[in-house]
């Protein structure tokens, strides 16, 4: 095996290293295959309901009969932000955690880079989601060392999450990232969380043919899969796949069944997509529930086609896009 092709199949940990799935069924409601989230030891769903754009897309009715729906059909993550719709993403999934809390794992996101700033931001998530603990509380969107440093500072945003953490608001801490997996491997070796999120889908990991076999080209960006995944994978941290369809980049060029399956091939705990219908909600929990790992021929064959297609275009999108949507 030339070293090439071993890098990508060490960074994709596939097929049978994908992680252990087992199915959870609740109530007689739906029934998905969860994964245990890293070192949380929790069991989460593998597909995860997104509360960014497309949440935003519904009106407020629809989207609570959403969350409903996906929660009946076996998810049991949620992921949302303080910054989705400036809180209406939090308070339309709040409207059904006031009954439902106890059957869901909830994540949110703060993007403040002061710790003092980010306290009533925290408070006022939980008042939203109407809840008085998070399960997860990630720091948002890092994006550069300046970024990082930040965020590491002493009167920093990230002490204040080990606080929170201590105190109970939240059970864990984690970090997102979608701009550079360079600076998010820095930050997973230097400090302690719980989980992270990053962006992890086909068209990102830069391979091209070489000699009949798959190679990375290094002249392309490094991607999330072969630099920071292996380090969150080596510390047990409960890693989420986001951007799995790259904001409907790929739409057209592979089937979402194809690169669903495929991120979810990777050692990852859970992918996070955002349903922007009911439909689109059945067909997901559909393509989960049938999960069986892609073998490593496909995923590098696919993996070729659309790295070379697209990776330099999202490495740049992805560097320059925000997770902030306005309310509609």
């Amino acid at each position: 095996m030339d070293f090439s092709r071993r890098r990508f199949l060490e960074g994709a940990a596939i097929g049978s290293l994908a992680p252990a799935v087992s199915a959870a069924a609740t109530d007689g409601k739906g029934t998905l295959p969860t994964r245990v989230l890293g070192r949380t030891g929790v069991n989460v769903s593998i597909l995860a309901f997104g509360g960014g754009s497309r949440f935003m897309a519904y009106t407020e009715d629809q989207a609570v009969e959403a969350v409903n729906h996906a929660i009946d059909l076996g998810i049991n993550y949620i992921d949302t932000a303080a910054q989705y719709g400036v809180g209406q993403g939090e308070r339309r999934i709040g409207k059904v955690m006031k009954t439902r809390r106890k059957e869901v794992f909830l994540a949110t996101k703060v993007d403040q880079r002061q710790g003092d700033k980010a306290m009533p931001v925290i408070e006022a998530c939980l008042k939203r989601l109407q809840t008085d603990h998070l399960d997860l509380l990630h720091i948002h969107m890092l994006t550069t060392a300046q970024d990082l440093a930040a965020i590491e500072a002493k009167d920093g945003v990230l002490n204040t999450l080990l606080k929170m953490r201590d105190q109970k608001v939240t059970r864990f801490i984690g970090i997102t990232c979608h701009h550079d997996p360079t600076i998010l491997k820095t930050a997973l070796e230097r400090h302690d969380f719980d989980c992270t999120q990053m962006a992890l889908n086909a068209a990102l990991v830069g391979m091209k043919p070489l000699g009949g076999h798959m190679a990375i080209n290094e002249k392309m960006k490094p991607s999330f899969q072969s630099i920071a995944l292996p380090v969150a994978n080596k510390k047990n941290l409960g890693v989420i796949a986001m951007k799995v369809l790259a904001a409907d980049g790929l739409t057209g060029q592979a089937t979402t069944e194809q690169l669903l399956t495929y991120s979810l091939s990777l050692p990852v705990a859970t992918a996070v997509v955002g349903m922007s219908n009911l439909k689109m909600i059945e067909e997901n929990t559909h393509i989960a529930s049938n999960f069986k790992p892609m073998p490593a021929d496909e995923m590098e064959s696919l993996s070729a086609k659309l790295s070379a297609r697209n990776k330099m275009a999202l490495d740049l999108y992805f560097q320059h896009h925000s997770d902030y949507y306005p309310a509609v």
